[in-house]
């Protein structure tokens, strides 16, 4: 686990689960050799996922995104290697499987870790550097130390991406990318590895992912203009290539070889085909949602996996050839997230094109309300649990119904810049929503009717958060404009104005009602008198970056934040202290709530990633 950031803050939070893959990591989704475990890559973390069970483990080390992931033949070793600054050394990081734990760190390569590949018998690790590296280099497992490197594509030719070991060899390696593919010998001796071009006569490629046979009698690159060549890694020469005539459309992205020689090819269009070997001719194929980026193999057995880039990890059986779905997350920033009234077993998340509703326990996702093209602001769940009341980009509100996701109704024209925050009151019968304009309006919800009872014009730019006093007579408005205003909506007046030099993001009642808090881009943590507006005290509340969003328990003794600075802080709301920090997140966190019953923490992120943290009770 990574040491707790300065400030000689309290302990760590556990992660309890995450929903959420990198789906755009080529071949990140792994199927281990022991065939009961899946790995992949999610922002800095590698999450080891059992397949009968949903219990995940996290291996924690990296500074930034994991770029690749790879299991070594044994089972017993895994490589990741990530993304860095421009200029600055890419960790890769070897792990021991069964313990979870770092064996050891190798730095060379600047920028990015393009692939990774292990030698047949755990000897080898060779690591392919990013574009601004361009370097192949060859670590010795055992010595933890680099035997030797090489520049990984001539001069002449485009950059290398892509890397894959003999399967019988701890020797022999395979390079390829923008119109080179190599064949790469090691020289223990005198510490060299050296390169043979092969030859593919006039076929000029661009090579997008590499397979090795079992027994290295040939290896299959698919390339971007849609067909496989097939290569002989012993004389270097292209035996043959297809589908000649109809070639996959938007490239092959992923192959899977099997033991009868035929193969199975995902493609950019989100096609999984069954190829004959022998003339490429598709016997069945199948279509998922979004690119198949990863495609991996369960033992020698009856399954293979499919993930994409919109983040869907697919389960497919050989002889049916159907697609059965098993995980699927966001796949862009989620805004918000919330609990129902009084239950901790589900939770609404919303981003761009749905809104998703999922179920706590098993990380399961229940429903998705999906607008194509539309971005989700902010959602609350009205407190009958009749209704999702959403804010949307396009000036909309949308309400839908939480079991079926049928739309009720929709406020068209509720504000001209999009609405950027909403609220509803627990008597249901009202909303009041935000703008991007600044506005803040007040709706009257009738059985069959939304009728616009006010229009508050105070703030001068988007209004970010919206909370309202439990007798429905009062509420708080946040806005990127450095204000917070107190108003009466019983008389439709302000009754308090708070300035300060930031953009407020999130603002929170304590369950006393007598003080809020608030915070925003100025990192700092205001506590204010409801009464008069006056600041009683300020914290640090981040070292670095934004804070976005904030909740607090219902006793009012503790609350939490998250921000720009990834990292998830619990607070003693008497002591100004922070008692707990949980790492994990990898983008910047978005919104965060604590689950009614203080079972759960929910944080959700610009990266896609919903993480569920334990609560930390007194012990």
């Amino acid at each position: 686990a990574m040491a707790a950031p300065a400030g000689g803050a309290g302990g760590e939070l556990e992660l309890q689960a995450a929903i959420g893959f990198n789906g755009h990591i080529l071949s990140g989704l792994i199927c281990h050799p022991d065939q009961e475990h899946i790995l992949y890559p999610l922002g800095c973390t590698v999450v080891i996922q059992g397949m009968a069970s949903s219990k995940q483990t996290f291996l924690h080390g990296h500074t930034n995104n994991v770029s690749c992931v790879v299991v070594s033949k044994s089972g017993m070793l895994v490589a990741s290697g990530q993304v860095t600054f421009m200029g600055f050394k890419a960790d890769i990081i070897l792990w021991d499987f069964k313990k979870e734990e770092l064996l050891a760190r190798l730095s060379l390569h600047k920028g990015r870790i393009e692939g990774l590949a292990f030698s047949p018998n755990d000897l080898y690790l060779v690591s392919l550097g990013g574009q601004d590296d361009g370097s192949v280099v060859v670590w010795s497992i055992p010595k933890r130390e680099a035997v030797c490197g090489s520049p990984a594509a001539a001069r002449s030719a485009g950059n290398a991406t892509v890397l894959a070991f003999s399967r019988c060899r701890d020797e022999m390696f395979v390079t390829a990318g923008n119109g080179t593919i190599r064949v790469w010998e090691l020289d223990l001796k005198n510490r060299k590895i050296r390169p043979t071009e092969c030859q593919t006569g006039q076929l000029k490629r661009v090579i997008t992912c590499v397979k090795m046979a079992d027994d290295d009698s040939y290896f299959y690159v698919g390339t971007s203009s849609g067909d496989v060549l097939k290569l002989n890694p012993n004389n270097k020469l292209m035996s043959d290539y297809g589908p000649q005539k109809e070639k996959f459309s938007m490239g092959v992205t992923a192959l899977l070889l099997l033991k009868t020689g035929d193969i199975i090819v995902g493609t950019g269009g989100g096609i999984v085909a069954l190829c004959k070997g022998s003339n490429y001719k598709v016997m069945k194929k199948i279509q998922v949602q979004g690119t198949v980026t990863s495609l991996t193999r369960r033992g020698q057995g009856h399954q293979f996996f499919a993930g994409t880039n919109e983040s869907q990890i697919y389960r497919v059986n050989y002889t049916e050839f159907k697609e059965e779905l098993i995980a699927t997350c966001h796949n862009e920033a989620i805004h918000d997230v919330v609990f129902p009234l009084g239950t901790s077993d589900l939770f609404a998340t919303c981003s761009k094109n749905d809104i998703r509703v999922w179920h706590t326990p098993e990380n399961r996702e229940l429903l998705r309300i999906v607008i194509p093209n539309m971005t989700c602001r902010a959602i609350e769940f009205m407190s009958d649990g009749r209704s999702i009341i959403s804010a949307w980009n396009d000036g909309k509100i949308r309400a839908f119904m939480p079991e079926t996701g049928r739309l009720m109704y929709v406020i068209d024209h509720a504000h001209s810049l999009g609405v950027t925050a909403i609220a509803a009151t627990s008597n249901c019968r009202r909303i009041i929503s935000g703008g991007g304009e600044g506005q803040v309006r007040v709706w009257e919800i009738g059985e069959r009717t939304r009728k616009l009872e006010e229009v508050l014009k105070e703030h001068i730019s988007a209004v970010s958060c919206i909370k309202i006093k439990k007798n429905d007579r009062e509420c708080v408005t946040a806005s990127l404009d450095g204000t917070c205003i107190i108003w009466d909506i019983v008389r439709f007046i302000r009754n308090q104005m708070i300035l300060a030099n930031t953009l407020f993001q999130c603002v929170c009642y304590h369950p006393e009602e007598y003080q809020i808090i608030t915070s925003g881009t100025d990192r700092r943590i205001g506590y204010w008198e409801v009464f008069d507006g006056s600041a009683i005290r300020e914290l640090e509340g981040s070292a670095s970056g934004s804070i976005n969003g904030m909740d607090i328990t219902s006793d009012g003794a503790h609350f939490v934040t998250g921000g720009d600075d990834h990292l998830v802080k619990m607070w003693d709301y008497n002591e100004g202290e922070v008692t707990h920090i949980g790492v994990g997140h990898s983008g910047s966190i978005t919104r965060l709530k604590i689950c009614p019953g203080n079972k759960y923490i929910v944080s959700v992120s610009a990266d896609g990633a919903i993480l569920r943290w334990r609560y930390p009770h007194a012990r």
